[in-house]
């Protein structure tokens, strides 16, 4: 099976179906997956800022890191859900549509910043983590994690004044 035709085979499922169907379903999913990227902005954003030197009630980035990151990831588990979700609703559009492509793209650039950062940066994090400036590591990979989940906001929204139900 291709690719076509798998997202056809989602698109005519009846979970599908009923998300396309029912006036109030897709609204609700939308709202739910926009207040979880924001979520996940947010706690990101407030760990970024820490990275690139700016304090944070006068905690030290590892203590925000591991205040703020379960946080992180329930939204996230949230939005991946509720994005699926939408996703299903027009499975086939979305997967021509440019900006939904590269929106997948920025998560997945923004997902291989945050592995680089725990496997450089973080693991040191004890010799810098009151300190400031923080590492040059630390600041790259916070002003990368800025820029790339801020693209996936744009992109997020750029998909709703793009997506075409014909293509």
């Amino acid at each position: 099976m291709n690719l076509e035709a798998l997202f056809q085979q989602i698109y005519d499922s009846s979970l599908a179906g009923t998300i396309r169907e029912n006036t109030e379903a897709f609204p609700w999913i939308e709202s739910l997956h926009v207040l979880a990227i924001t979520i996940v902005f947010g706690t990101i954003m407030i760990v970024d800022l820490r990275l690139l030197g700016y304090q944070s009630h006068r905690r030290g980035a590892r203590q925000l890191i591991n205040e703020l990151l379960p946080y992180t990831w329930v939204a996230f588990v949230a939005a991946v859900i509720t994005g699926a979700l939408l996703f299903t609703s027009n499975a086939v559009a979305y997967s021509h549509n440019s900006a939904f492509q590269w929106k997948m793209v920025a998560i997945v650039a923004a997902g291989i910043n945050m592995g680089i950062f725990h496997l450089t940066a973080h693991r040191r994090i004890v010799d810098w983590d009151d300190a400031l400036p923080t590492p040059m590591a630390a600041r790259v990979a916070g002003l990368s994690s800025l820029a790339l989940w801020t693209l996936v906001i744009f992109l997020g929204r750029w998909i709703g004044f793009t997506l075409s139900v014909f293509f």
